[in-house]
């Protein structure tokens, strides 16, 4: 296969695929230990995990879709940005990190993912040109 064959071939898969599921998890380090959490969300789909089981596979049910690699890279920073930030109120409630830490913390988070979404949302809709 030759680069030009290679290139059609992941722009083709670039234009069809759909995303179904975004997972993050994250820990915060703190005086008393490590506090996680962790959020996975699914897109409009039918999937085992999703808390509908096997009974929803077994009636014929099929994907209803998904979303763009654009839509799941938001989706993935929005699901990210509640899996950071409840962390830090998790370490906040067990007391392994400081109000203001958790104060600051939460502020930068919130700051960085909007300017993340921002970015992605009014750049180029190519990822090889992002």
């Amino acid at each position: 296969m030759n680069d030009n064959e290679l290139k059609a071939v992941l722009r083709k898969i670039n234009a069809n695929i759909r995303i179904t599921k975004v997972v993050a998890t994250r820990s915060v380090k703190g005086k008393g230990g490590d506090t996680y959490a962790g959020f996975s969300a699914a897109w409009n789909s039918v999937q085992d995990d999703t808390g509908g089981g096997i009974e929803g596979l077994l009636d014929g049910a099929e994907s209803q879709g998904g979303m763009t690699i654009k839509e799941a890279r938001v989706a993935h920073l929005m699901v990210a940005m509640q899996a950071d930030i409840s962390a830090h109120d998790a370490a906040l409630a067990g007391g392994n990190v400081t109000n203001n830490y958790h104060r600051e913390a939460v502020r930068a988070i919130k700051a960085n993912y909007t300017r993340m979404i921002r970015e992605i949302l009014s750049g180029p809709t190519k990822p090889t040109e992002e």
